[in-house]
């Protein structure tokens, strides 16, 4: 479906939220640049809203707007629209998804869709209409990595030879040194030719041909690339997959990858989880069927070149093919080169990964500009604030607050949340006591590097071990670990349990998710914390001004 304002024109992919519709919706989203999602204020945040969420953040679309809509048959209550919004905000502390714009709408009646309602004085936000019209799309295409796969060589006479196709990503110059692969040859651009005459500059979604000062090997199938920024050359991906077939996937059998214009045998190596949309949990599988989502090894009979589909969506997706039927079986999205991936069920034992030793050969790089002189820079300290607490406290909530905060205040911050970094520092993970350790054992190391730039460092993770926070504590300085600032989110386990509207709580009590903090896994409160915040008796803005009120105390703001 097609529409268009003044401001800007619209194709519009709608994909309903029910599961048999999966393969649909990743279909839409796979080319979409801002998503909106409707919700009933009748039912506010429902399954199929969740599972929409879901792909929405694996298949990295960049804006969301939740539509609240039916706002007239809840007497365009404000309460309700709060209501809603908490609910979609804590389910969304789990997802990737950058920006989100909550609208209460009435599409029967035209409420907010193209002018402000008089029945909603209280919402002072922009319009659907207007949301749409400005959000900034121009950034969902990677301008930096220059990607130009080569649809067909073209020659009309023996003076011409160029290589047609479309820049996926980046931008190139006539001049600037190219390199084709799978080949490795060289040579620089020299025209950039199309039907309306030469340019000075190819963008991404251009469609070009490209002439070399070489007369090097290029066919379709190949990718010219800047000689100094190449994609990842490999057979072995490691991917997220969602299988869009009827038959289910066998990894005994070969199908077709096709990787933008680049098509190659490959197999489903290995399933490493199969996640479930629901609870995004993560099951044994060793088949994928209909609408199934999850991670795989795929293993090519000749080498790809890709980046991670987070980076750069045109080159870090593909399809899977059947070779008999020439259906579109699965749709991939790259997270990277398989070879360090560990499947499903191969963890670790307790204490493996800490107590390993780095490599005699690797030695630790100084900082070029000293911490303590980017802290006067800054005008502030370094510190890392590490909220823990149980599923469902509000360790995130507060930690964005602060972080909020501090960022109106000009303090350089960064914030390192539980659930995005599952998505690919711990990707690898699950949540065995071995696997919890190794995760908080990533974190801390990454929090130490942001404190060594002068950051203040937000950890907001339910790291459930005394032992594990101690470690991360005891990775700073001696000198400056009282600016480790250990915030214990307290909260009753009844009141986390009433606010999981995702139903986490009930399924672990049913047996349906193992290893679950506060019901089949243990949780360690801290012995003796630099704050505690009571999220059930207090509200959000006096917790951060506990948290803030100890960071001004010991100098660091």
């Amino acid at each position: 479906r097609y529409f268009s304002t003044p401001e800007r024109k619209f194709i519009i992919a709608d994909t309903p939220g029910h599961e048999q519709y999966t393969r649909n919706m990743v279909t839409g989203a796979s080319t979409a640049e801002l998503a909106v999602e409707l919700i009933d204020a009748r039912n506010g945040v429902l399954e199929q809203t969740r599972r929409h969420g879901f792909i929405t953040s694996l298949l990295q679309i960049p804006h969301v707007i939740v539509a609240v809509n039916k706002m007239d048959l809840v007497g365009y209550s404000e309460e309700r629209f709060r209501e809603i919004v908490d609910q979609y905000e804590e389910f969304a502390e789990n997802l990737d998804i950058q920006d989100i714009t909550f609208v209460p709408i009435s599409a029967l009646k035209g409420d907010n869709v193209v002018h402000h309602s008089d029945n909603m004085p209280w919402y002072e936000g922009s319009t659907l209409l207007h949301r749409l019209e400005n959000v900034r799309t121009e950034s969902t295409r990677n301008q930096v990595d220059f990607r130009f796969p080569v649809q067909t060589t073209i020659r009309p006479h023996q003076d011409f030879r160029g290589f047609a196709g479309q820049v996926e990503s980046g931008k190139v110059r006539p001049g600037e040194e190219i390199t084709v692969l799978p080949t490795g040859h060289t040579s620089t651009v020299d025209t950039i030719t199309t039907l309306d005459g030469d340019l000075e500059e190819a963008r991404p979604g251009e469609s070009v041909v490209l002439t070399l000062e070489d007369e090097i090997d290029v066919s379709r199938g190949s990718m010219i690339v800047r000689s100094r920024n190449k994609p990842d050359v490999t057979r072995q991906l490691d991917a997220d997959l969602c299988w869009m077939n009827e038959e289910a996937m066998r990894q005994d059998r070969p199908y077709v990858l096709q990787h933008t214009t680049r098509r190659t045998q490959a197999y489903v190596s290995k399933i490493v989880y199969r996640t479930n949309v629901e609870t995004f949990h993560r099951e044994e599988a060793d088949t994928f069927r209909l609408n199934n989502i999850g991670r795989v090894e795929i293993e090519t009979a000749d080498p790809l070149f890709v980046d991670s589909y987070k980076i750069n969506r045109s080159t870090g997706s593909f399809i899977l093919i059947d070779p008999d039927t020439n259906d579109t079986v699965a749709a991939g999205m790259i997270r990277g080169v398989a070879e360090d991936v560990t499947p499903y069920g191969q963890r670790a034992e307790p204490g493996a990964e800490t107590e390993k030793e780095s490599s005699p050969n690797v030695t630790w790089e100084g900082l070029q500009i000293p911490r303590e002189e980017r802290e006067e820079n800054n005008g502030h300290k370094a510190a890392v604030v590490w909220l823990t607490g149980l599923s469902g406290s509000g360790k995130s909530t507060i930690a964005k607050a602060v972080e909020d905060r501090l960022f109106d205040e000009g303090v350089q911050t960064m914030m390192l949340d539980g659930d995005n970094v599952r998505h690919g520092l711990s990707g690898d993970l699950g949540f065995t006591p071995a696997d919890r350790t190794e995760n908080i054992r990533r974190v801390s190391e990454v929090a130490r590097l942001f404190f060594e730039q002068g950051n203040v460092t937000l950890c907001s993770f339910v790291s459930p071990y005394q032992e594990d926070r101690d470690r991360a504590k005891a990775l700073l300085p001696e000198d400056v670990r009282d600016r480790f600032l250990e915030v214990h989110v307290d909260c009753p386990l009844e009141v986390c349990k009433e606010r999981d509207t995702k139903g986490l709580y009930a399924k672990a009590e049913a047996g349906e998710i193992a290893n679950f903090t506060g019901v089949s896994a243990p949780y360690e409160a801290p012995e003796n914390p630099d704050v505690v915040v009571n999220t059930d008796a207090d509200d959000v803005e006096t917790c951060v001004d506990q948290i803030v009120e100890v960071l001004k105390n010991r100098g660091v703001v």
